[in-house]
């Protein structure tokens, strides 16, 4: 029987003048003048968090005052910086499990894949053929390139169908992350193109009210297809265990190769592996590093409460 898969700082910058305009830039605008400082400031949180540093300590790390910094920081990421370092406490994290687990279980009681949506999905995927699996990529043309994200540097591939891989540079060289996506389609031609990637960055990490669809090209196997999926069902903000995301596609027991089929999404953040951590409540490693895992939680959760109305 055929199975059918998926196609799956530096240091400071100079000082710059504060303008009305530069406060509401977008945090994935590569021009952006303060693009690099609030992203070296959600690294250092999410490095430092169990530390609790203080705003200066925070507003030193991205080269600011601290003023100004607190102002930048909530603009652009929701909360102010204290509220964003509660987001990355163990009993945060235990909440947005609680709430996450109980909408995944409402969805499969749905059917994962039927026409009911519990939200508004950011993303589609879609499903290719046994043999253009087996190809790994031949024939195919894939773009790909760098670009800024609230999270560092990433990198993005994508074909005429959809985005087949994201991921992050900063932990590894840049070469060693084009590498760790592009061996999924080894068979494929390859043509860099920055300027394309930058303008899906913009859309994939755009806030909730500026979002547009992105369709996916997901290489995987029908498991890792089927965690990827249970992935997508889980709420921005809201978290999930291995545990709970094995029993919800029927095969309860099975959260070590759930953890696997997890750590293996070659479309990271569109694709929300970090929202997967032990039912402890502890936020576990990250392919592309935990504090960077960190600094996506407590971000996404700041999105969240923006859009419910209760953000600080």
């Amino acid at each position: 029987m055929a199975e059918l898969y998926a196609a799956g700082r530096e240091a400071r910058e100079p000082r710059i003048v504060k303008t009305a305009a530069a406060d509401t830039a977008p945090l994935t605008d590569a021009g952006g003048p303060y693009h690099a400082r609030i992203e070296e400031a959600l690294r250092y949180l999410a490095r430092k968090w169990r530390q609790q540093p203080e705003l200066a300590e925070a507003a030193e790390a991205a080269g600011m005052s601290e003023f100004h910094f607190q102002r930048v920081f909530t603009r652009w990421v929701g909360v102010s910086p204290k509220k964003f370092l509660g987001y990355l406490t163990l009993d945060s994290a235990k909440a947005a499990l609680e709430r996450g687990e109980s909408v995944l279980d409402a969805a499969y009681d749905a059917g994962l894949s039927g026409p009911s949506r519990l939200h508004d999905l950011f993303v589609t995927q879609e499903s290719v053929t046994p043999g253009e699996y087996k190809r790994r990529g031949e024939g195919l043309a894939i773009s790909w390139g760098f670009a800024p994200s609230p999270f560092g540097e990433c990198i993005v591939l994508w074909t005429e169908r959809g985005i087949c891989g994201l991921g992050f540079t900063g932990e590894s060289t840049r070469e060693a992350s084009y590498r760790d996506l592009a061996q999924r389609w080894p068979a494929a031609r390859y043509a860099r193109d920055d300027a394309g990637a930058r303008a899906l960055a913009a859309r994939a990490f755009a806030p909730v009210n500026r979002r547009r669809k992105l369709g996916l090209m997901l290489l995987g196997s029908p498991f890792q297809i089927k965690v990827w999926e249970a992935l997508l069902k889980v709420p921005e903000g809201d978290l999930v265990s291995y545990d709970a995301l094995a029993a919800a596609i029927g095969q309860p027991g099975a959260a070590r190769a759930v953890g696997a089929a997890v750590g293996a999404n070659p479309v990271s953040f569109l694709i929300p592996c970090h929202r997967a951590i032990r039912k402890t409540g502890v936020i576990s490693d990250y392919h592309w590093g935990r504090p960077r895992k960190l600094a996506i939680i407590g971000w996404e959760r700041a999105q969240a409460e923006r859009r419910e109305g209760r953000a600080a």
